[in-house]
């Protein structure tokens, strides 16, 4: 049985991809939850503030559907939770 053969070709290099306008969306979210200190505010002030956000993200980039909405709101929420602190029992188990 003969080995099937392989594409050698060098490829050549296109330059810089662009970023998809999700991917874009997602960054300048996660800017504006660093800049304006979401992380660490009361529950009330961040879900305030990011029904603001998302609007506005919304607006920003008309390309997003509803999915893609959900999936950045989700991100960015997951974004500006306060890091988790270590327990004693975490500590030891890692030990």
């Amino acid at each position: 049985m003969a080995k099937p053969q392989r594409n050698t070709a060098t490829r050549r290099y296109a330059g810089p991809v662009e970023p998809t306008p999700f991917e874009q969306a997602r960054d300048e979210l996660f800017q504006h939850i660093m800049r304006c200190g979401v992380v660490g505010a009361a529950p009330e002030h961040v879900e305030e503030w990011f029904a603001e956000t998302i609007k506005y993200m919304s607006d920003r980039f008309p390309e997003l559907n509803e999915t893609q909405i959900g999936e950045l709101k989700t991100l960015g929420l997951r974004f500006a939770q306060p890091p988790k602190t270590r327990t004693e029992t975490d500590a030891a188990s890692a030990a």
